[in-house]
């Protein structure tokens, strides 16, 4: 059956009291009307979805974020608060975010069994365990699935971080990552200084045929790689405006925040609206092993303005309605904390967030127990997670994607989506 769809360790000190009085004087995002309609792009008109995946790389705290535990052995110092949908806590680093619950979902019953950074980063991105079948990458199947063949800009980008061209998996190198590590075009795909368009032109002809020839004598998949970063590196040459985020308003790009991840948050904003399909933003430093609770204070305060900012942007211009916004992390941290006043890894009670399309918004799917070391109500893992975003990106997950021949199964057959989370 073919693939159907609808619609894709140093320490930190820093003062607990210090951090969270400074939140006090600050107001909130402001108007909604702040936020300008611009015209949408004619992907958002097809009704197009894109995927956008905050990956908090180092493994987020559960009990520091989505399921904080107050007043328990491992709780921690922090207190929970009240968000815009009632009865749903989340922990005080998160204020920001905490009025923004009413566009998110939260499943707070994640067991992956893992503590492995590679193999949970692994096991979250691509939905299964590592194993024989070269699977692809999320980006890499939402962009072969979703993403419009004539469109310019490539459909799976990477910020933050560098791209990969193995993530494209037996999709081959057309659905790799492009990655923008600081944010910015790699110097291949600008114009070198004093070189025409003409003569650029020209160039790039003679370089074309050259490769041309050199295929039809030996084609590899390297040589397919080369080629097709080749001829992306043109295309990426005539859509630089999309990656010029001081365009942006001065004020907005404040609320952003004047840090990598506010700025990486912008693009990205950027990249969606002209149509990328799959955008990973990476905000890294949460391997917090030493001073669990100074770091995640320091981490989550960029993190908390910055991603209500993204959702209000987003919502305010009519795009969250086609897109859907996961954070994740490749693990949780333990409940225990542990001599340094740190947590370590933890794969076996932990959470992740979702906002936008295709989800019950105000929706917790799961409870742990009263100290959040085990699940007590609808583990998931992973695999459920793959399916379940594909499907809210409107693609029939249980289907195949034809590949030289061969169907493939898109999402692990041994899961299924998680369907009350699904609107």
């Amino acid at each position: 059956m073919k693939c159907r769809y609808a619609c894709g360790s140093v320490e930190h000190v820093i003062g607990r009291r210090a951090f969270l009085g400074s939140l006090a004087g600050v107001t909130g995002l402001g108007t909604v009307g702040f936020f300008t309609q611009p015209a949408v792009a004619q992907a958002m008109k097809r009704q197009q979805k894109h995927l956008l995946v905050i990956y908090l790389a180092g493994g987020l705290s559960q009990l520091e974020s989505w399921d904080p535990k107050p007043g328990t052995d491992t709780g921690g110092p922090f207190r929970a608060i009240k968000t815009s949908v009632p009865g749903v806590h989340i922990c005080e680093l998160l204020p920001y975010t905490a009025k923004q619950m009413h566009r998110m979902a939260l499943v707070r019953s994640l067991n992956t069994r893992n503590v492995d950074h590679g193999m949970g980063r692994y096991q979250m991105t691509h939905g299964r365990n590592r194993g024989g079948l070269n699977v692809p990458h999320l980006g890499a199947l939402t962009a072969r699935l979703l993403h419009p063949k004539e469109h310019p800009l490539p459909g799976f980008i990477r910020v933050g971080e560098r791209g990969n061209i193995k993530e494209a998996g037996y999709l081959g190198p057309e659905y790799a990552s492009l990655g923008l590590p600081d944010g910015k075009l790699p110097p291949v795909a600008q114009r070198p200084k004093g070189l025409t368009v003409q003569d650029d032109l020209r160039r790039h002809d003679f370089l074309r045929r050259v490769n041309d020839h050199f295929l039809a004598r030996r084609r590899t998949a390297e040589t397919e790689a080369y080629t097709h970063s080749f001829e992306q590196a043109l295309q990426l040459m005539e859509q630089q405006e999309a990656f010029r985020i001081e365009q942006e308003p001065q004020k907005l790009r404040e609320q952003y925040g004047d840090h990598p991840f506010g700025r990486h948050c912008l693009l990205a904003r950027r990249l969606i609206e002209r149509g990328v399909t799959y955008v990973q933003v990476t905000h890294t430093n949460y391997d917090t092993h030493h001073e669990n609770f100074n770091f995640h204070l320091e981490q989550l305060g960029e993190f908390d303005r910055t991603f209500a900012t993204l959702l209000e942007d987003l919502a305010s211009r009519g795009l969250l309605e086609h897109v859907l916004v996961v954070v994740m992390s490749e693990f949780g941290r333990t409940p225990r904390i542990n001599e340094r006043f740190g947590r370590d890894h933890w794969g076996k009670s932990w959470s992740i967030a979702l906002a936008g399309c295709g989800i019950q918004h105000g929706a917790v799917i799961g409870k742990t127990n009263k100290n959040g070391t085990e699940v007590v109500e609808r583990e998931v893992d992973h695999g459920h997670l793959f399916h379940t975003y594909l499907r809210a990106l409107g693609i029939d997950s249980s289907g195949t994607v034809e590949v030289n021949g061969r169907e493939m199964p898109i999402a692990d057959p041994a899961r299924e989506p998680i369907e009350e989370l699904l609107a």
